[in-house]
Formats: C-alpha cells, structure tokens, sequence
C-alpha cells in the first residue's frame, strides 16, 4: 500500500532483458534505499514492484509481461526520471490517499497550462477508466495523488500546485508522454456490487 506522496525522483540506470526472457529495471536512489531489504515493495511510476538486488546507490526489479503492457515502464531508457515511493508502515502518515500500486492503465499527456505558479495538466484516458472518475475525487497519475478538477468525454484534468511541481516527474514530461494511472478502488468495489445486486434482482 502506497499514498501516492513521492519521496524521491529516482534516474533510470538501465532495463534490460534478462536470460530468461524476462525484464529488469534498475534504478539510482537515495531516500528510497533507507531501510531497504530484497523482497520489499517500491513503487516505480505508481508501479508496486519487489526490490531483487541492491547496491549502495541504487536497486533492481523485474518486470513481467503484464507489467509492461499495463504501464509505461517499458518506455523507459537510461537516465530518464521516475517516481519513486516506498511502501506505507503500518503507523505511517497518509498524505494522500490510499494507492495500491496496481496500474490499471495508462493516459497521455494532453495538455500543460500555467496559472500563476499554478500548472494545469489535461491527461487523455481510455472511457473504461474515465467512468471511475468524478470531479474532486482521487487519481494516481505516474504514482502521485492528485484531485480530479474537470473530467470530459475524453480526458480529465488536474492543477500542480509549485511545490508539487519540483518534487516529480510530470511537468518535465512533453505533450503526448504516457503517464500510469491507478483509479480509487472503492469505485471499481462500489461497480461490481451494484451490478451484481442488479443481476440478482432480475
């Protein structure tokens, strides 16, 4: 579990395809190495991932085919920013929002709009993920918590205010970029129950 609060941009040093046709990532880091162990879980672009080799500055994950279909990890190349979150202690502070770190797809970067020190952001997204989303309502885009302003027929938009606009990757990304996006859980459980309550009631 993750709260979509990134604690660091980590630089990509390498992905590449392993012997046995898999993939692995490897990322440089400073604060999301402290306290880390083989075995534990990061979050890469809002991607939960277990941590398989670690070095003074920096860790390796794998990757697995569907990892790669889901999200924009696979567009990676060395010395590209990403996001980087450890996972939530059980006692830790929830600055945003509850986040799983399962990606259920990815969007692209539309549009980027100065307001004062203020940066509008227009994310193009598929209808079988904008039907989760409602104005002022969470989102995890690339694995950061933001609130839903507007959501259209095609896209959604959202505002960075300038602190959050220093401390990750987006606003350095181009028109066109894909993003990960990882929509509120409650709206897909709330979905499922009510169609199922419909289907029992016929």
């Amino acid at each position: 579990m993750f709260t979509g609060i990134v604690e660091e941009i980590g630089i990509v040093e390498a992905l590449s395809q392993v012997a046995d046709g898999g993939w692995s990532l490897t990322v440089r880091a400073h604060t999301a190495l402290k306290g880390a162990r083989l075995g534990d879980s990061l979050a890469i672009n809002g991607t939960c991932l277990t941590v398989t080799a670690l070095t003074a500055n920096s860790f390796t994950v794998g990757l697995s085919p569907e990892t790669l279909r889901r999200t924009n990890l696979g567009d990676l190349r060395a010395n590209d920013e990403v996001n980087l979150e450890r996972s939530l202690a059980a006692d830790g502070h929830i600055g945003g929002h509850f986040v799983q770190g399962h990606v259920d797809g990815t969007g692209v970067a539309r549009a980027f709009r100065p307001e004062g020190d203020s940066l509008w952001v227009t994310v193009e997204a598929a209808p079988d993920l904008l039907r989760y989303l409602v104005p002022k309502g969470y989102i995890a885009v690339d694995g950061v918590s933001l609130t839903v302003v507007d959501v259209l027929p095609d896209a959604f938009t959202f505002m960075l205010v300038a602190y959050t606009q220093q401390h990750i990757t987006l606003p350095r990304k181009s028109p066109g970029s894909r993003v990960n996006l990882e929509v509120e859980v409650l709206a897909k459980y709330v979905e499922k129950f009510i169609g199922e309550v419909k289907y029992a009631a016929r």
